[in-house]
């Protein structure tokens, strides 16, 4: 078995009353699923079960090719390890990932979880437009012995395509005629990628199934590709997912790993338990991000979400309200005494907690299949297309707009005047937050009242756009904690552009319940993007300002917190002036 019952764990005379009802809430929805053919009508690929309208059907019938992946991988197995031999002979030494959302969050786990094997390619990712994040990676690599790798299943990613054209004019100095060679794509058919894979002579244009969404990707090329560059067993890995996809198709809902999941957490989310929080084992720690992706842009859209919360540290029961539950994935053999201690104190204060141990990260390949499974039927449950990403599009379409103005204009024009400002750092409101225009006089001041619009069943949103380092990412989830400890309130820290391909779609789709705060700073480094008019300094800062705008255009309680031209120091003063406030008026 690839992994172990899962069980929900609730103490019936909790005073927390919200789980009271739970366990009859979730016997009567497995036995729905039974009596209702629910596990028959999904492999049978029955697109009625979530919409009843013919055309999202159509849409819907077009996404669900990953419930066969795991039997059917044989010979894309055999295929994959054939090239990645390949390419190791040659004398690759790295693979650098360009791809975003779904196309790159399975390389991130990947990279972060699997130790490369002697003589294999050394894994990177990028999906950060941030000039320095470019240089950043360009520093750890050769790129005369680089396989690069150009993600997108529509072949028309901004990103992916912007990050191509720059990395063919750097190679080609090394590698002349032979630069195409460097690269390879991963793309559905007749895609202007897989176009643009034939003119610039790509080493190889792999074809990926149509009929997989980019988030239910994982076990397909856009995931076993890259890991089998690294040299990860995908043999083993989609042996795991096969395991799992017997499970799932074959057993009644009790005892169904995907379909008893899934139950658990979309009864959880119509009950007010909405803030599905991720607790992982070190060694797994990375499967967060792909998993936080999956949840929050299948399940945020109608007014509905459940909205995943990953790498939260532990508290105690008292920082945490009613909207919460907890999965802990674990690894056999990890320990973690601490994380143990406050699991089973939230647990006793009445919270619940759904328990998953797995035997080793290999065994990934299963729970990937099983997250996906129980995410189709929390979407039933909740009453949501799981397959669908309505609201993605909108920023994307705000940043053209701004790129555009960029283009005639040279600079980007702000909609509205800062509603304070200290040295460099300056606050603008969007949304439902402009309310509080005039409210405060300082920079602390008006994030005190930012935050005081919290109400129960919130969350906060970070959203920073500029390069990751261990010390900002230090920095902000300190912060982080500390909202969640003085407001009892959900946090999440994800950096854009990244998110906007992944929880950017529950942020404008799903319930308005968030309190969203982006963090820009002025680009120090202009790096041009061959054949556009602007570099990726514009294209950063047009996608940071177009989902200002796309938040602000929702109604959502917005603001942006712009840092001015050194990240550091103003990041630096920021915390400080923060926690001025707080020593001097105590919590709240």
């Amino acid at each position: 078995m690839p992994v172990t019952k899962k069980v929900f764990s609730v103490i019936p005379d909790s005073p927390q009353d919200l789980v009271a009802g739970f366990k009859n809430e979730l016997t009567t929805a497995l036995a729905q699923l039974d009596t209702q053919h629910i596990r028959e009508r999904i492999y049978e690929k029955d697109a009625s079960l979530w919409k009843s309208d013919k055309a999202s059907q159509a849409k819907i019938a077009d996404r669900l090719g990953w419930l066969d992946l795991p039997q059917q991988a044989d010979t894309r197995i055999e295929n994959i390890t054939a090239f990645a031999t390949e390419v190791q002979k040659e004398g690759f030494r790295y693979a650098v990932l360009l791809g975003m959302g779904g196309s790159s969050l399975c390389s991130e786990v990947a990279r972060e979880t699997f130790v490369t094997r002697r003589g294999y390619l050394r894994l990177f990712v990028l999906d950060d437009t941030d000039p320095a994040s470019i240089q950043a990676l360009e520093k750890k690599i050769k790129l005369e012995k680089t396989l690069f790798i150009v993600a997108s299943k529509s072949g028309t990613t901004k990103e992916s395509l912007s990050f191509f054209h720059y990395f063919y004019d750097r190679v080609r100095p090394h590698a002349g005629r032979n630069a195409g060679g460097h690269f390879i794509a991963i793309t559905d058919n007749g895609t202007p990628l897989a176009e643009l894979g034939e003119r610039y002579k790509f080493r190889r244009v792999f074809i990926n199934p149509s009929d997989i969404g980019g988030r239910y990707s994982v076990l397909s090329d856009f995931g076993l590709i890259p890991m089998a560059l690294m040299g990860v067993d995908i043999a083993a890995m989609m042996h795991s997912a096969a395991e799992m996809e017997t499970l799932c198709r074959d057993s009644s809902a009790e005892t169904n790993p995907g379909l008893d999941l899934g139950a658990e957490i979309g009864i959880s989310q119509t009950m007010g338990r909405d803030k599905l929080t991720f607790v992982l084992s070190p060694s797994i720690a990375a499967f967060g991000y792909w998993v936080e992706q999956l949840i929050a842009e299948s399940t945020g859209k109608e007014g509905k979400g459940i909205i995943p919360v990953n790498g939260e540290t532990l508290g105690s029961p008292s920082v945490y309200g009613n909207d919460r539950i907890f999965i802990h994935i674990s690894v056999a053999g990890d320990k973690d005494a601490v994380q143990m201690r406050k699991l089973n104190a939230l647990e006793s204060a009445g919270h619940p907690v759904i328990r998953v141990k797995i035997p080793d990260p290999i065994a990934l390949g299963g729970e990937y299949y099983c997250w996906e499974v129980a995410t189709a039927v929390a979407g039933l449950i909740i009453g949501i297309n799981p397959f669908d990403e309505p609201n993605v599009a909108e920023s994307k379409k705000n940043t053209e707009n701004l790129l555009e103005e960029w283009k005639s204009a040279k600079k980007f024009k702000e909609t509205t005047s800062p509603v304070t400002k200290a040295e460099d750092i300056s606050i603008y409101t969007g949304g439902a937050a402009t309310a509080l225009n005039g409210a405060a006089t300082s920079v602390a001041d008006f994030i005190k009242s930012f935050l005081g619009e919290i109400k129960p069943g919130d969350y906060v949103a970070m959203l920073p756009y500029f390069h990751h380092t261990e010390t900002r990412a230090d920095m902000l989830q300190s912060w982080r904690m500390a909202i969640r400890d003085e407001y009892q309130v959900a946090t999440t820290l994800l950096h854009g552009p990244r998110y906007l391909h992944s929880t950017g779609q529950l942020h404008k789709g799903g319930p308005d319940c968030g309190l969203y705060i982006i963090l820009t700073a002025d680009e120090k480094t202009s790096l041009p993007i061959p054949g556009e008019a602007y570099g990726f300094e514009v294209l950063h800062h047009a996608q940071a300002m177009g989902d200002f705008r796309s938040l602000s255009d929702k109604g959502r309680r917005v603001i942006r917190i712009h840092l001015g031209a050194d990240v550091d120091y103003g990041l630096s003063e920021l915390m400080k002036q923060i926690r001025q406030k707080r020593r001097t008026n105590g919590a709240r």
